[in-house]
């Protein structure tokens, strides 16, 4: 057997192992019985259509999606103005930022998230829904931060010395010539926060747990009354949502670029 075909049967495999847990999860999904079963007992939709016939699931529904939104977009509106500052301040010391930014996605997250809890109740607004917005925002900033720095990275120099010889100002030059180039990574760093705090459970949970249930906090205080396939249902609904984003980002955007590949001009 041939080297290429021996590696085209290893990750086959390694792709049918990954892909493994979410088929059972997919069939579990199905199941016409409130029992979670694989393969299926029958074939239904029912637990999908509970997702948002139900009153606690939508409910849990509407906060995952309106929280998500809500820090990813604080997220970009953190990061842009500090990678622009990286990019214009070309020096050592500008990498302190940098690395200012991303600390809060290498700690452990529980680790960020008592850290949160204890601020929040310190300052008295523990179980506000804005604390998991702005705590989300501070510990996915890391995305944002990079999309944004691959997408100034790309930037011809030449560009903004020619706006600014045309008498163009900061704000001008921001405005009209850089942000229409980097438009494509700030949506992708948008897209990127908003699927991972969509999915996020610990930080939400020590921010707001007791006081909005998000959907992730919903499957694991529905836990306590027995399995029903409409957390597998969930579970692929989520799965779908992040296929659905990343595909977007793959067909609109230059996602060689987005993953760090820059092009030959971009280096």
């Amino acid at each position: 057997m041939s080297q290429v075909g021996l590696r085209r049967i290893i990750f086959t495999l390694v792709a049918l192992f990954l892909a493994g847990p979410l088929v059972v999860v997919a069939g579990v999904s199905v199941n016409e019985k409130q029992s979670l079963t694989f393969p299926p007992q029958g074939f239904s939709l029912n637990w999908y259509y509970q997702i948002f016939a139900d009153d606690g699931w939508r409910a849990a529904l509407i906060n995952s999606v309106t929280l998500a939104a809500a820090s990813a977009a604080i997220a970009v509106l953190m990061a842009l103005p500090l990678s622009w500052f990286l990019w214009r301040r070309i020096a050592p010391w500008a990498n302190i930022f940098r690395l200012l930014g991303v600390a809060p996605f290498i700690l452990p997250p529980v680790i960020t998230a008592l850290g949160f809890l204890t601020f929040w109740a310190t300052v008295g607004a523990y179980g506000q829904a804005w604390t998991a917005a702005i705590s989300h925002a501070i510990f996915f900033i890391t995305l944002p931060l990079v999309t944004l720095s691959l997408g100034f990275a790309s930037i011809d120099r030449s560009l903004v010395e020619a706006a600014a010889t045309m008498g163009g100002n900061d704000r001008t030059i921001l405005r009209t010539v850089v942000l229409p180039l980097i438009l494509p990574y700030l949506i992708s760093g948008f897209a990127f926060a908003f699927v991972l705090s969509l999915n996020e459970y610990i930080i939400a949970y020590m921010t707001v747990g007791f006081t909005m249930e998000t959907l992730p906090i919903k499957i694991f205080n529905a836990l306590r009354y027995g399995y029903t396939p409409i957390m597998a249902s969930v579970s692929v609904f989520f799965v779908l949502l992040a296929a659905i984003i990343f595909g977007l980002i793959a067909r609109f955007g230059d996602l060689p670029k987005l993953l760090g590949a820059l092009s030959g001009g971009g280096k």
